[in-house]
């Protein structure tokens, strides 16, 4: 009798790593996804869903033979039909797949889209990690300029703050193109070459490989040879240290906090140029800071702290309130993938996005009791034109979105003819333009185009002066 109630209460239990969300917990997705999906649809993303099953030889091809993903993790096996399958790990590949399958590169570029749901990876199980776990991402495909890397990280840092977690810090590095890496690469191996005997049994066939893995494995005796290994910043050519420049720079006008670290490189091999991570905030027992340092031909790189993390100048230094348990556990990641459409294809499509996980989040969110309802906002139009204009574009689009002020627009389209165009089909009684002038001079043209004329607002007074004017409109 008693080992039958035993087989029945097996029958019960979900797979190791996999759980039941309940009522009690769904409304917590239900916000963040809520959040997330309007936030991603006011920046100009949208929707797209691949399958969960996909070819095996896709992620063996787009992130690596090496990786651990790949030989650790994956959920793959064998069809009837003889079909080698995997449950997704991740969900940039496939968005790749599904662009190139589908010939988005003949749409208008760049292809900015959102995606949500689960994915799989076999994992230990433990605090924050799950074999199942959910993820939101958006991918920002056929488009290399910094604007794009800085968008996404915008984009994450918007989601978190919306949530009440604004306590967050982004670990970002730059890995340059492979060009610039290939003398990384030798520096490196060189340099793990003299602690072949150090390296745990994984690492020192990954330094045949492909020693890039090493900087990524979570051994704790690899993790301690990763503190005086070599830096790729300063192995970066010219062109991709100016990329990195540049979003840096963004992400200072934005306010949004951030500390580099040299040797974040992710663990996906399609990754290049930009590579982040975000993570809580959390109190340092023992900081030291200083002012920022200038590296060679100009990159600003910022005075490392105690944990040899160089601290950007926006570092935040609140002291946050949650458990000490996140301190390493990303809530999102990301980075810049100009090679990914080459190794699945013959195009040349650069790319760049990042992915939230829903259930770290969620679980910062429970253990501060935030639960909050979302609003649906009605539209008016912004358009820029310049790379100026596009760049102050991003404040000015946060600083509306946070005060509720209805907005569509189309940062990455370049002709003032064109955006005009789509601010007409979306019949905008509004119309908010930006140019090289006024970026300078911080207004901003507000055209009426439901009744007519138009005015040329301060920066500081946008907001005032745009809900007055919508009230106006509602009551005409």
């Amino acid at each position: 009798m008693r080992e039958k109630k035993k087989q029945k209460d097996i029958l019960l239990q979900t797979p190791k790593g996999m759980r039941d969300i309940l009522t009690e917990d769904y409304s917590y997705y239900h916000n963040f996804y809520e959040t997330a999906e309007e936030i991603a649809n006011y920046y100009g993303f949208g929707p797209i869903q691949t399958p969960y099953l996909e070819k095996n030889d896709l992620f063996t091809a787009a992130i690596g033979e090496t990786a651990e993903i790949v030989e650790k993790q994956m959920f793959a096996f064998k069809t009837r039909g003889g079909d080698r399958l995997v449950l997704r790990p991740e969900g940039t590949a496939p968005i790749m797949r599904s662009y190139l399958k589908h010939g988005m590169q003949a749409r208008p570029q760049p292809v900015m889209l959102w995606y949500k749901g689960s994915f799989f990876r076999h994992e230990n199980p433990q605090f924050g990690r799950f074999r199942e776990f959910q993820s939101f991402g958006i991918e920002i495909l056929g488009e290399s300029n910094s604007i794009a890397d800085a968008t996404v990280i915008r984009v994450a840092a918007a989601v978190l703050e919306d949530l009440g977690l604004g306590n967050y810090i982004i670990r970002i590095n730059s890995i340059g193109d492979k060009e610039c890496r290939n003398a990384y690469r030798k520096e490196l191996t060189s340099y793990y070459r003299r602690k072949l005997n150090e390296l745990c049994k994984d690492c020192r066939r990954r330094l045949k490989e492909n020693p890039l893995r090493l900087l990524d494995c979570k051994e704790e005796t690899c993790q301690k040879l990763k503190k005086n290994a070599p830096q790729m910043v300063n192995f970066l050519c010219l062109e991709c240290k100016n990329h990195f420049k540049e979003v840096l720079e963004i992400l200072d006008a934005l306010n949004i906090p951030y500390s580099l670290d040299h040797h974040l490189v992710r663990g996906l091999d399609y990754y290049s140029r930009t590579v982040f991570e975000i993570f809580l905030d959390l109190p340092k027992t023992d900081e030291a800071g200083g002012a920022p340092t200038i590296a060679e031909e100009g990159v600003e790189i910022p005075a490392q702290d105690a944990d040899g993390q160089s601290v950007g100048k926006n570092e935040k230094q609140e002291t946050p309130e949650t458990i000490s348990q996140f301190k390493n556990l990303a809530l999102a990641g990301g980075g810049r993938y100009d090679y990914l459409s080459k190794i699945l294809s013959n195009k040349d499509i650069p790319g760049v996005g990042m992915a939230m996980g829903a259930d770290r989040i969620i679980m910062a969110m429970r253990d501060k009791k935030l639960l909050r309802q979302k609003q649906k906002h009605p539209k008016i139009f912004f358009i820029q034109i310049g790379a100026l204009a596009k760049r102050k574009s991003l404040l000015l689009t946060e600083l509306l979105r946070k005060a509720n002020i209805p907005l569509a627009q189309s940062i990455t389209k370049e002709s003032l003819k064109s955006q005009l165009k789509i601010a007409a089909k979306l019949n905008a009684p509004i119309i908010l333009m930006l140019g090289q002038k006024e970026a300078l001079e911080d207004t901003i043209i507000v055209r009426d185009a439901a009744m007519g004329g138009q005015d040329i607002v301060p920066f500081s007074k946008i907001v005032d002066f745009i809900k007055n004017k919508l009230k106006k409109n509602r009551t005409l």
